[in-house]
């Protein structure tokens, strides 16, 4: 098993924009994190989070498994690109609040120009909440890619 780094330290999102607590384990291609469902801040309303926030879990989980490798290589992590998802469900309409949620990724593919596939799951104990295959992109250079006009 890989070192865990702090999740400030692996994810580029910062405040409130970082919704992960923890990175419990990682290798070379899985991660597993970790949160527990705010009851105040972003996305909360009605007592949870609306299910739909699970792809954005999902999509910070990669950016820290990424963040990770980057860390382990001695470089920064990158800003990446959550370009979509294929057949995201939820047994949930909400994620309650107070809920621990582990979401688990696995890297399926990872191409040399940035491209990437994982499946993807949030868990709440036992119980599988939410899958999906969730597709992204880190450039080797963000900020050219994105001054260049093509993001």
């Amino acid at each position: 098993m890989a070192e865990c780094y702090a999740i400030e330290e692996v994810v580029p999102h910062r405040d409130g924009m970082c919704l992960l607590d923890r990175v419990l384990r990682w290798d070379d291609e899985t991660i597993q994190a970790e949160l527990v469902v705010p009851y105040e801040g972003l996305f909360v309303e009605d007592g949870g989070v609306p299910a739909w926030v699970g792809i954005e879990y999902m999509a910070q989980a990669i950016a820290a498994w990424a963040g990770c490798r980057a860390r382990r290589a001695g470089r920064e992590p990158n800003i990446g690109f959550l370009l979509g998802s294929r057949r995201y469900t939820s047994t949930r309409d909400v994620f309650p609040s107070g809920t621990r949620l582990r979401i688990d990724a696995r890297c399926e593919l990872l191409a040399d120009n940035g491209l990437g596939m994982f499946a993807c799951s949030v868990q709440a104990g036992d119980e599988q909440w939410a899958v999906a295959n969730v597709s992204v992109f880190e450039p080797a250079d963000a900020m050219a890619y994105l001054e260049s006009g093509e993001a």
